[in-house]
């Protein structure tokens, strides 16, 4: 069975992309963190790199992480020319990452729910370790009411849970979205949370 963890479906996903905006949850982290003036930010699981060019473009310094095996061809290509020196790619799953540079800002669009469970405790503990004082974190989680929330190897929470993991941050945007929809493989039930939060 083909699934969304093959390379090859992620590759196409990110063709697809191509000409969709930057995610919401994107430019209104950026407008809470305030200015890029050469700070760190960091795009996990970067994919098309349309939030990495926009980090870029608002002045941050930017560490796109992603797997896919393209993925530093794919951002050096829409890198504008004044990135030089800003922006530091890292080619690696996110199970193999042992940690992160300390950063001003750090966004996963549609990334983290892809983390095996087994990984995903040690994953979020780094991730918010890496967050500078009054750092910015936007994240999407996905619910236990998504309709692939029983696949084991990803993972899913309640929004009870969700919320015990901003625990000591000040959550500054906690969205839920809980309808059907379509994904990139056809229709689906999307239960999604779409959080900002900030460290103290």
């Amino acid at each position: 069975m083909t699934t969304l963890a093959d390379s090859k479906v992620w590759t196409d996903y990110n063709a697809a992309q191509a000409d969709r905006p930057v995610r919401p949850l994107c430019l209104g982290a950026m407008e809470l963190a305030g200015p890029g003036n050469g700070r760190r930010a960091i795009d996990l699981g970067c994919g098309a790199g349309k939030e990495t060019l926009a980090m870029l473009r608002a002045g941050w310094c930017v560490h796109a992480v992603d797997s896919l095996p393209d993925t530093r061809e794919r951002l050096l290509g829409i890198a504008p020319a004044d990135a030089d020196g800003r922006l530091s790619i890292e080619v690696r799953a996110f199970q193999e990452l042992r940690e992160l540079p300390a950063a001003d800002l750090i966004f996963a669009g549609y990334s983290l729910p892809f983390i095996h469970p087994d990984h995903f405790g040690r994953f979020w503990r780094m991730m918010l370790g890496a967050l500078q004082r009054r750092g910015i974190v936007a994240v999407n989680l996905f619910g236990d009411r998504d309709s692939w929330a029983d696949i084991p190897e990803w993972n899913f929470h309640t929004e009870a849970q969700a919320r015990q993991l901003f625990d000591g941050l000040q959550i500054l945007t906690f969205e839920v979205y809980d309808d059907d929809g379509q994904s990139f493989r056809g229709p689906k039930h999307w239960h999604i949370f779409d959080v900002t939060a900030r460290t103290p």
